[in-house]
């Protein structure tokens, strides 16, 4: 269990994210076009995973549209994975709507990926959504970034996450 805060109160999630040097745990997310989305389907890829409560929220909204904007300049074998519990038709009006083309959104919302990777809030008004996180991975899949963001309602450093790639 990990602790964090939102709007400056106390909240806990499930468990811990994956530690540096560990293989990145498996996943089934849900795809904007409801197919799966899987790590092994991204076998090769460098990952980034941008996890978030909802795209509902400012501050969700904008971590989407800035790993949208510093996608394109990442190479290609480098994927990243915009993850929270919206429905798939939120995540693929919310990339419509918003010109995002560089990044994968996927639904956690029929998976046990929160509890898996430790980031399922346990409580405040948030409870079951996922806090905000990032984890970076290189093409095999062993983790070698992660940052669990103190504070749920301010933005990750997207800066850390993509030296990690270097």
């Amino acid at each position: 269990m990990a602790n964090v805060t939102f709007k400056n109160e106390p909240a806990t999630t499930a468990g811990e994210l994956p530690a540096v040097g560990d293989q990145l745990p498996a996943f089934e997310l849900v795809g904007t076009d409801l197919a799966p989305v899987t790590d092994s389907a991204l076998s090769g890829k460098r990952l980034i995973l941008n996890i978030f409560p909802s795209l509902d929220t400012g501050t969700c909204a904008a971590s989407v549209r800035e790993f949208n904007s510093r996608a394109a300049e990442l190479d290609e074998n480098t994927t990243v994975l915009c993850i929270s519990k919206d429905l798939p038709f939120a995540h693929d009006r919310f990339c419509s709507s918003n010109g995002i083309e560089n990044v994968v959104n996927a639904s956690a919302f029929r998976s046990s990926f929160g509890e898996d990777y430790g980031v399922t809030l346990q409580d405040s008004p948030l409870q079951g959504l996922l806090s905000r996180s990032v984890i970076v991975t290189d093409e095999n899949h062993k983790v070698l970034y992660t940052q669990l963001v103190d504070e749920i309602s301010e933005e990750p450093n997207y800066d850390a996450a993509l030296e990690a790639l270097k």
